[in-house]
């Protein structure tokens, strides 16, 4: 079953047009929010100014939604779902968009600050499954919160611009690494050698007392800390602070077909699904939920994780401002309703051939990619979609003209991964996972195509408006 090349479909000028169009919004929002906080102040802004009211609000003030409303919900600043409301009562079930907006990088820890042989640190833990040589000798960002005492919160955002400074994390030099490489891929580096330098200049001595001060360059990165963000040593304890690729995602390819850039895992999804959302002119038959989470690439925990209940929580609340609520009707809600769990999929790589197995490999240009099941070793940790809604979806993807193809990740028994797919199953929905294909995954700096990502947003908008 060959699937075309989807860039055939875009031959004249116009229609090629909006593919390269829309690649480059993403690609600048890419640059720009680099971290699930960064994210869900960019889609939620832009949700406002296009009517969506925010839950909460609606919550205080008593008010009663009716068909072709728009709602957000914000929690914690790192995880957001967004409806409108269909014609049909929301015990009929939804059409839900999830995707995720965390992506691996390193965190500082709570006591990251040190200073040795005359060179300041930040000590790290890294987050998320990540080759760990490949972030070594990368210029480095720093992005995310301080959050200090008085409740006030102190937002960084340093290495982006081209004035500002980078950082990064030092590799031994092939002169003395014999040793080294002939160590294996997963322990050449050692997390707890992911260290970032940050500065190297000893504070000035004032006066004859500085001289009781041990760590001068320590002291002089702290001096500068206090001065640019009026936060202190033990403002980290109460600090969210990730390291992440320095720079801009750049087209990627001599005919820009492509984009590199951090994050695509899993920003590529979480981008046309919103988007996909704003495409929605008219009042769907079914209610129509983007939702977009944190904590995917460590195992959907915590309390903005697809494990926690805020969105179930919120679908009660959505219900309730209905006036038509009780336990049984949200149960009904979750149970009928459809998704598509949007998560990436490996590319077929042609420098790693053995690992994939072509008929069942996603590929470049070739659309959307559906995942009946991903898990590892015998479907394990698997939600496996039913036939009947893979026919389904089928069905509206040909009708609405969208490129589209299967695959699994890898060759059986090669490996294996996981999406936030088998927890909205819990529900009895019917989910499958689907998304873009990505070369590099995980990697600092990832690849995707750019018509893929179109055929995504095309694909996400036909589900629904008929799913």
């Amino acid at each position: 079953m060959e699937k075309k090349n989807a860039w055939l479909k875009y031959t004249d000028q116009d229609s090629k047009k909006k593919v390269f169009d829309f690649a480059e919004e993403y690609r600048q929002f890419l640059s720009n929010c680099k971290t699930e906080r960064e994210c869900v102040i960019e889609f939620y802004d832009r949700a406002k100014k296009a009517g969506y009211r925010d839950l909460e609000e609606l919550i205080e003030s008593n008010a009663t939604l009716k068909a072709g409303d728009k709602i957000i919900a914000n929690n914690m600043g790192k995880e957001i779902a967004m409806f409108i409301l269909g014609k049909e009562d929301l015990d009929k079930g939804m059409n839900i968009l999830g995707a995720h907006i965390d992506s691996p990088r390193m965190d500082l820890k709570q006591v990251p600050l040190y200073e040795d042989t005359e060179m300041a640190l930040l000590d790290t833990h890294y987050y998320g499954g990540i080759k760990k040589y490949q972030w070594v000798t990368l210029p480095l960002a720093l992005h995310g919160v301080f959050a200090k005492k008085d409740g006030t919160v102190v937002k960084v955002n340093i290495g982006e611009k081209p004035e500002d400074p980078v950082f990064g994390v030092s590799d031994l030099l092939i002169h003395l690494s014999a040793d080294q490489l002939n160590k294996k891929g997963s322990t050449v580096v050692e997390g707890e050698n992911l260290d970032v330098l940050i500065g190297s200049i000893p504070k000035e001595k004032k006066d004859d007392s500085d001289d009781k001060i041990k760590d001068r360059v320590k002291a002089n990165i702290l001096d500068i800390l206090s001065k640019e963000y009026g936060v202190d040593e033990d403002d980290f304890l109460s600090a969210e602070i990730e390291v992440v690729p320095a720079g801009a995602a750049r087209d990627f390819g001599f005919d820009r077909s492509m984009i590199m850039g951090y994050g695509h895992d899993d920003r590529v999804c979480a981008y046309p699904s919103f988007m996909a959302m704003l495409e929605m002119k008219e009042i769907p038959e079914r209610t129509s939920v983007c939702l977009l989470v944190d904590k995917e690439e460590i195992g959907s925990v915590g309390a903005s994780g697809m494990t926690s209940r805020f969105f179930e929580n919120s679908v009660a609340e959505v219900m309730n401002l209905t006036q038509n609520y009780s336990e049984l009707l949200l149960r009904r809600a979750l149970r009928n309703s459809k998704v598509l769990s949007s998560d990436v999929s490996a590319a077929f790589d042609p420098n790693y051939p053995s690992v994939m197995e072509k008929k069942n490999s996603a590929y470049f240009g070739k659309g959307l990619v559906f995942n009946k099941y991903t898990g590892s070793r015998g479907k394990s940790g698997s939600n496996d979609a039913n036939a009947e809604y893979v026919a389904n979806l089928r069905a509206i993807m040909d009708k609405n003209e969208v490129a589209f193809q299967t695959a699994e990740l890898g060759k059986v028994d090669q490996g294996g991964g996981g999406t936030i797919a088998y927890i909205l199953a819990k529900y009895g929905m019917n989910v499958i996972d689907s998304g873009v294909a990505v070369l590099n995954m995980h990697a600092p700096w990832e690849i995707i195509s750019k018509v893929d990502l179109y055929e995504a947003l095309r694909g996400y908008v036909a589900f629904l408006k008929e799913a």
